[in-house]
């Protein structure tokens, strides 16, 4: 799709101002029970109708939007600020946008698709990363990933976090941490996610993801207790019995109940439903936030 066909599907305001005075996302709104999604659950989907998805996520009752990477330029190929005013078309808030620490280095068995554009990390483009995601009006900058495989890497990762963390200040932005499992094992004596809570200017938040601390065998309640009210945004996704596969919400192992229920220690803001590589991003996206109205009443 053209990047001037994207702009013209974003002017009809006139149904998308209907949307907004009827949505169930106002009434989340005015509860006070937001709930978003990460979109790069929908990765080389979205791409092919921006406007399109984005009309379909604020129907189904979501009212929060996390960006990231995609297989187009830019923000799903349109500017921050166009894509900002597409989300807000259609009952959305573009909230959070994730890059990455350091260059990707994929694990055995992965390949990155053809024709990526270039991925910028907080190593070498914090500058530009922050001033985009300023201009867009996010609230966080969320680093997805950044370098852990060593003691002197996660030394280094600590040092790129703190300056990012600066920058982002500066900038009105909230700096957060996202964790896959491997933050929480032992790497030459050090356990990476613990440098993290210790060694970061406390204002740098985390993005827990609650699948990824439950197949580490953690419980994220005591993760919580640990730093309370540092965790305002997290990542909410269920796993099997195995924890070998990653299920829609409310379908798989994590005990999602105790989790919110304890919101208020963790501090959250917002959380955001994600799924990996779904076999149906759409069909796991409606089931989430169906299950999740159903605890956060």
């Amino acid at each position: 799709m053209k990047r001037r066909t994207f702009i013209h599907r974003a002017a009809g305001t006139a149904g998308a101002l209907a949307f907004l005075n009827t949505s169930w996302a106002k009434q989340l709104h005015a509860a006070g029970q937001p709930v978003g999604v990460q979109l790069f659950t929908l990765f080389g989907q979205i791409e092919k109708d921006v406007p399109g998805y984005l009309k379909k996520i604020g129907e189904m009752g979501y009212t929060d939007l996390e960006s990231a990477f995609s297989r187009l330029p830019g923000y799903y190929g349109l500017s921050p600020k166009e894509f900002k005013a597409l989300a807000e078309q259609n009952g959305l808030r573009w909230k959070s946008h994730h890059v990455l620490g350091t260059p990707f280095v994929p694990p055995p068995g992965v390949t990155i698709p053809p024709n990526m554009p270039k991925m910028r990390t907080l190593k070498d483009n914090t500058p530009e990363l922050v001033a985009e995601a300023a201009e867009g009006g996010v609230k966080y900058l969320v680093c997805a990933n950044i370098n852990i495989s060593s003691a002197d890497n996660v030394k280094s990762s600590i040092e790129i976090l703190n300056k990012t963390g600066e920058e982002c200040r500066k900038a009105g932005l909230i700096l957060a941490y996202h964790n896959h499992d491997a933050e929480f094992k032992s790497v030459e004596g050090v356990v990476p996610y613990d440098e993290f809570l210790s060694k970061l200017t406390p204002d740098i938040k985390m993005e827990l993801d609650l699948a990824w601390v439950s197949k580490a065998g953690l419980d994220a309640v005591e993760i919580f207790k640990k730093a309370p009210g540092r965790f305002p945004i997290w990542h909410v996704k269920d796993f099997d019995k195995e924890f070998k596969t990653l299920m829609p919400v409310g379908q798989g192992v994590i005990d999602f109940k105790k989790i919110f229920a304890n919101a208020s220690l963790a501090g959250l803001d917002i959380p955001f439903v994600e799924h990996d590589n779904p076999p149906n991003a759409m069909e796991s996206i409606q089931a989430s936030i169906t299950y999740l109205k159903t605890i956060r009443k």
